[in-house]
């Protein structure tokens, strides 16, 4: 009895070691919570200042200070780090607030970001200017893009929803008041429709209407129709719909005309408003398009065809100037956006604020996206794995930018969110001849392909 007491209490410790291994692979916001915080906190408290030295974010302390110190402690006067706020743990990390000394800038710190992330054991250092001489330092305990878990509290406002995480754990929300147009690019099966399902499911919930291009006869946006105001699911019916919004477009100018006194005959491009200054009951509803795989609206088989797809492009490129301010905003999708697609295709491109480039084939997709804004982030999306599918660069045309990647949602679960919020389709008059027939779900499940026939006598 004793040996067997003897050898459990042996194997206590290596059993121990062996759940925490198999926690970081495995579990790595288990292990976080209850290994990695606490030993992450004491590396920190432990070497802050000889890390920030050896960082070179130290500086040389003040002749008041050195005499004070020599004359009260005889020790060694030390250079001065960055004055440390309170950590503050959470689920994902660490975030603690840096008061920089005289001389120092966010760059700085920014540059020194490996290095701190080797010190204190974490998987990565982010830097966020707070205001000026204060920036926080948020520590990532763990790959949170491995598998991605959105925060259950994520806000939601109108034209604002959430839809990806970023790598150091904060939401990705994609904002239309901020940016009202978006390129969003990506090869096969690199998560592209899978942003688009995100962003869907959670607009659906919202008084907005969802309208929607999707030349390849409707199997990427069709499973929505419940919730769409309008769907063309060729060129044809494109370059019937896109006029239609263009007119719709002009009608909301008028009505701000007429809500402003503002003359008649002012050109559109004069007007500095927008329907977000009307009175609720007057304003119009917004239009949220979808244009899946726009290559396809570029692209003609015949020179008959060159004409319709010009009138087309020009439309487009109207909506990306003027729409904003009417309330319509566009979210562009497809592999590949460059000047090889054709006339006005940099045109409209350079209309588009923010991009999110997923995996791409080659680098020049990548510069289409990122290029012209952020030149930096080129290399980083061109390298993104092909096992990582929903994993993507963000930016904008401020510069900034950053890695964040998608959750998973069904095709169902999302067709399914569609239908519950089927009710909330605005009415819209321009949009009714374009309205899709919605049929009833089937409620006998398809018998599968690969299913071997019955034999036949």
């Amino acid at each position: 009895m004793s040996e067997l007491m003897t050898l459990a209490e042996l194997g206590g410790p290596p059993a121990a070691i062996g759940g925490a291994v198999y926690a970081r692979k495995a579990h790595p916001a288990v292990y976080w919570s209850t290994v990695g915080l606490a030993s992450s906190v004491a590396r920190l408290m432990a070497s802050y200042s000889s890390t920030m030295d050896a960082c070179g974010l130290t500086i040389a302390p003040s002749r008041l200070r050195a005499l004070a110190v020599r004359a009260t402690t005889r020790r060694e006067v030390r250079p001065v780090p960055p004055r440390r706020g309170l950590i503050r743990p959470t689920s994902t990390g660490l975030r603690i607030r840096l008061r920089l000394v005289p001389g120092q800038e966010p760059a700085d710190v920014a540059a020194s970001c490996e290095r701190l992330r080797h010190a204190w054991g974490v998987h990565a250092v982010h830097v966020r200017g707070i205001k000026p001489g204060v920036v926080e330092l948020r520590l990532v305990g763990f790959d949170v893009l491995r598998q991605v878990k959105m925060p259950r509290r994520a806000e939601r406002e109108l034209l604002a929803v959430p839809v990806a995480l970023r790598e150091d754990a904060s939401v990705f929300v994609r904002d239309y008041r901020a940016v009202p147009h978006e390129l969003v690019l990506g090869a096969t099966l690199s998560g592209k429709s899978m942003f688009l399902r995100n962003l869907m499911a959670e607009l659906a919930a919202q008084p907005v209407a969802l309208v929607g291009i999707d030349c390849k006869r409707g199997v990427e946006l069709a499973p929505f129709a419940p919730r769409l105001s309008a769907l063309a699911t060729d060129s044809g019916e494109a370059a019937e719909l896109l006029p239609v919004l263009v007119k719709e477009m002009e009608d909301r100018y008028d009505l701000i005309k007429a809500r402003q006194d503002i003359a008649a005959g002012t050109p559109d491009e004069e007007i500095t408003s927008d329907v977000w200054g009307l009175p609720d009951e007057e304003r119009p509803v917004p239009i949220v398009l979808f244009v899946d795989e726009v290559a396809e609206l570029f692209l003609v088989t015949s020179r008959k065809d060159e004409e319709r797809r010009d009138e087309m492009v020009t439309q487009l490129i109207r909506l990306a100037q003027l729409g904003r301010a009417a309330g319509i905003y566009l979210e562009i999708c497809g592999q590949r956006f460059g000047a090889e697609l054709g006339k006005g295709a940099t045109m409209l491109r350079a209309q588009l604020t923010g991009r999110v480039c997923h995996r791409v084939n080659d680098e020049a997709s990548a510069k289409m996206a990122l290029g012209d804004i952020a030149p930096e982030a080129v290399g980083v999306a061109a390298t993104i794995p092909a096992e990582r599918p929903g994993l993507a660069v963000s930016g904008d045309t401020s510069g900034g930018w950053g890695r964040m990647r998608t959750p998973y949602l069904s095709l169902a679960d999302a067709a399914a969110i569609c239908r519950e919020n089927a009710a909330l389709v605005p009415e819209v008059a321009a949009l009714k001849p374009f309205r899709p027939i919605v049929s009833a779900p089937l409620d006998v499940i398809p018998t599968p392909v690969t299913k071997p026939r019955p034999a036949t006598g």
